[in-house]
């Protein structure tokens, strides 16, 4: 019989192999052909241990263990299966192959569930394809639709919408993958750390408790272009000196919030581009993370300020969209002392954990009780070719994911 050990190194190893960059981590794209790639693999292990498999609107995808009484609500387990560039093989995929894991040792065990248990494999969670992070997290929970998922564009300036459409699914049928919250008893998620604290502890599983609140703003700024050599240095108006004067700010903003609160400009785009031209326009992203609503809502109102005043006196218009806002997340008390419970039980060192990434689970926390579990991540390291976690590590995050799903859908 295979082990949970080997047959979670199976799953992760094949996942890796669908993608766009070989050698050079893994790079999955949604509604790419990797995504085809690895959304058949995971339907096709999902068939093989008989569960009912389906993909909703936008492609999500469903593998269902039917319960004694299927009209109970369902368990959810699981995770998202999209990556950044070249990123790594555990982030998201991990949580989809514990949810094949926990199947597979029910039906080992001959369990029969009084509660129905679903094992989802989430579209587009890291906003790298469309600029959006938790997209499609966000349309199950019915948080966003139809008309963002048209207005949402990748790099190439295609819609969300026209990608999905490509791919198979409809955005415009968006409302039909929204779950309705009485039919669901709970979401379960098993992430990586992508930090250093459990390694460096020597602990084997970390207990979410709270996810920070996490904002995103797109913020563009337009200046005139003009020629480097012929326009004189008080006749410009460069948006990329603009830019600087406000992203050189913001670190300082999110220091004096104090709470641990972050902010990070990860994305710039300049036009035209040109080595001689003077740029005209500048838009650039900036992620703001804090444990405290207040520290975060204050971050946002003072780069909102910031953008007004350093664009007024530089006569540069500005436009500021904010794609996501997600207020900071108590995850479910009782889920978490049963999480412990389980820990414990098998000796496993643990501990609460405040998580500083986002994550689903924040997002399903909108309609239904959550539960979140990291597993130790080497050096700390995520979103990179390298980011890696022991196969038996994962296990005994499984462990005790699989008696916590045990005791939520009464086997």
């Amino acid at each position: 019989m295979e082990t949970s050990t080997s047959r979670i190194q199976r799953h992760l190893e094949q996942l890796a192999e669908y993608t766009a960059t070989p050698g050079q981590g893994t790079t999955r794209m949604s509604y790419s052909e990797q995504d085809k790639q690895a959304r058949d693999y995971l339907k096709q292990e999902m068939t093989a241990l008989g569960l009912h498999v389906r993909e909703d609107a936008i492609g999500n995808i469903y593998g269902r263990l039917e319960g004694q009484q299927p009209d109970l609500p369902a368990v959810i387990i699981g995770s998202h299966f999209d990556s950044v560039p070249h990123g790594g093989a555990f982030d998201g995929p991990a949580g989809i192959v514990t949810g094949l894991d926990v199947v597979a040792r029910i039906r080992e065990q001959n369990l029969t569930p009084k509660y129905p248990l679903e094992v989802i494999a989430l579209v587009e969670e890291e906003g790298t394809s469309f600029g959006r992070g938790l997209m499609a997290s966000s349309v199950i929970t019915g948080l966003i639709g139809t008309k963002e998922l048209h207005q949402l564009k990748d790099r190439q300036g295609v819609s969300a919408a026209e990608r999905m459409a490509a791919a198979g699914f409809n955005a415009d049928k968006a409302s039909e993958a929204v779950l309705d919250p009485k039919k669901v008893k709970a979401f379960l998620e098993l992430h990586i750390e992508q930090g250093p604290v459990l390694e460096q502890a020597n602990e084997d599983v970390g207990i979410v408790e709270t996810i920070v609140g996490i904002s995103q703003l797109e913020i563009k700024l337009t200046g005139k272009a003009g020629h480097a050599g012929t326009t004189p240095m008080n006749m410009r108006a460069d948006a990329l000196v603009c830019a600087s004067r406000i992203i050189s700010q913001i670190p300082k903003l999110a220091e004096a919030a104090g709470d641990n609160t972050v902010a990070t400009v990860g994305r710039l785009a300049v036009l035209p581009n040109g080595a001689n031209v003077i740029p005209s326009e500048v838009t650039f992203s900036v992620d703001i993370r804090s444990k405290n609503d207040e520290a975060l809502r204050k971050v946002i109102a003072q780069i909102m300020a910031l953008t007004e005043q350093e664009s007024t006196e530089a006569g540069i218009g500005s436009d500021i969209i904010q794609p996501l806002y997600v207020q900071p997340t108590e995850l479910n008390s009782e889920i978490h002392t049963l999480m412990q419970e389980h820990a414990s039980a098998q000796k496993l060192r643990f501990r609460s954990m405040v998580s500083g990434a986002g994550h689903d689970t924040m997002i399903f926390a909108q309609i239904t009780q959550t539960g979140l579990i990291f597993v130790p991540s080497r050096n700390g390291l995520s979103h990179h070719p390298d980011e890696w976690t022991d196969y038996a590590q994962i296990a005994r995050g499984v462990d005790v994911m699989f008696e916590t799903v045990k005791s939520l859908i009464e086997c």
